[in-house]
């Protein structure tokens, strides 16, 4: 009676370990892989960053910035004056004026348009262009490199979220192992010590869901981090996982070295650099202008002037060339420097270009790799299932002793754990691969 005492004590307390391992059975919020793209998209800090980076550079590039328009000048002044005059005139009269007032206006409008600068501003609005494309290329290279990092978070949460379930299934196993060791030690078919392991085990595999839950609430947080989200802790992610068939590989392949973001990048700095060449060659040439101006003018004068008042306007324009011809060496230095400067990014092209081809084979081999390996997983675990379901079977007709049973629910949760980690690991595999051939926000998640 004591020892069915003990085991209702223990069976009442497993079971409320177990209820609240399982959860509270509230239906979770669903975040699909696209849910998490589009959140990503809007919310993650640094692809916003990137997104004002790519304003500013299309306000740079506009034809308000390029030089090209004119640019007009307005100018306005009023004069007063109040003296104290004496006048003498060729006459020898002599004529004083106290307080004498007088007040000038005039007003302005000015023009100024360069008409040849050299190419400078020409060469220099295609490198603004450019500098534009630039950084569209760097904010493509930024949200190509968020959502690498926002997948590997999310498939994590997927393999744990497996895992969570193997290691479920794997306490419900066990406490119907205990149930069973208790009925048959109250009526005398085992000793002692088949409960006792039976609870260890029990035991074990509580504290080892309670561990890998905490690890998915830990994941799910680092996920919020990346969306900048506060999704509830409770959300669910998709655990389907599909792979590209292999001729789209080598289709991407093929064109890898014309689409990776690394490679464009440098090769749109390279055009800059030859823009900069060509804008500090500018300083070579000549400038030509055109000034025009209208103007209006009224004075009022005192008794003292000649006129009482006087009032012109008119309008005058001007053609001015400027040629700096010799600069003390500037421009012959800023035409070294670029030109420096042209010859390292072509050089680091070069570099650029033999590691791009070393990653790319690389990623290509750790791909395949790790889908044989999924492939291998995947029979192991089938393997071990049935190896399970004998081992169970022939367990409760007292064939085999709890310590072999154990060691089979071991291997099966070793082979279904090893799968669903081979299985994220061959698709982290491939959307780096993806990432590398330029394809990552081409395809469908």
């Amino acid at each position: 009676m004591k020892n069915t005492k003990n085991y209702r004590k223990l069976r009442s307390v497993t079971q409320f370990v177990f209820f609240l391992l399982m959860g509270s059975g509230v239906v979770a919020q669903k975040l699909t892989k696209q849910e998490a793209i589009r959140l990503a998209l809007e919310n993650n800090f640094g692809i916003i960053l990137a997104t004002n980076d790519i304003e500013v550079a299309e306000n740079n590039k506009s034809v308000l910035n390029s030089g090209y328009l004119p640019t007009l000048s307005g100018n306005a002044s009023a004069v007063y004056n109040r003296d104290n005059i004496e006048a003498q005139f060729a006459n020898g009269e002599t004529n004083v004026l106290n307080g004498a007032e007088s007040d000038r206006y005039n007003a302005s409008v000015n023009l100024n348009y360069t008409l040849f600068d050299g190419l400078g501003r020409f060469y220099n609005y295609k490198r603004l262009k450019e500098q534009y494309n630039l950084t569209e290329l760097q904010a493509r290279e930024t949200i190509e490199n968020t959502l690498l990092q926002l997948f590997t978070v999310y498939f994590e949460i997927a393999r744990l979220t497996e895992n969570n379930e193997i290691l479920e299934e794997t306490l419900r196993i066990s406490q119907e192992r205990i149930t069973r060791a208790n009925y048959q030690f109250d009526y005398g078919q085992n000793t002692k010590l088949d409960v006792l392991n039976a609870q260890v085990d029990v035991a074990n595999d509580s504290i080892n869901l309670i561990n890998a839950k905490q690890q998915l609430l830990n994941t799910k947080r680092d996920l919020n981090l990346i969306l900048d989200n506060e999704l509830t802790q409770g959300f669910e992610v998709d655990t389907t996982v599909s792979f590209i068939n292999k001729l789209q590989i080598s289709s991407f392949m093929e064109k890898a070295m014309e689409n990776n973001v690394r490679i464009l990048r440098n090769q749109s700095t390279i055009k800059i650099n030859e823009y900069d060449v060509k804008v500090s060659k500018s300083g070579y040439l000549p400038t030509v202008g055109l000034t025009g101006t209208y103007g209006w003018n009224k004075n009022n004068n005192n008794a003292a002037a000649f006129l009482a008042t006087s009032i012109s306007d008119g309008l005058s324009a001007s053609v001015n060339l400027s040629w700096n011809i010799f600069d003390g060496g500037s421009t012959i230095t800023r035409i070294k420097n670029a030109k420096i400067s042209l010859e390292n990014t072509e050089i680091q092209q070069r570099q650029v270009e033999q590691e791009v081809k070393r990653d790319i084979a690389n990623a290509l081999g750790n791909y395949e790799n790790r889908l044989q390996v999924y492939e291998i997983q995947q029979q192991n675990v089938i393997t071990n299932q049935n190896n399970f379901e004998r081992s169970k079977e022939r367990f409760k007709l007292g064939q085999i002793t709890s310590i072999e049973f154990r060691l089979a629910q071991i291997n099966l949760i070793n082979a279904q754990t090893n799968k669903n980690l081979a299985k994220y690991d061959a698709k982290i595999a491939e959307l780096q691969l993806l990432q590398l051939t330029g394809q990552l926000l081409n395809i469908e998640f």
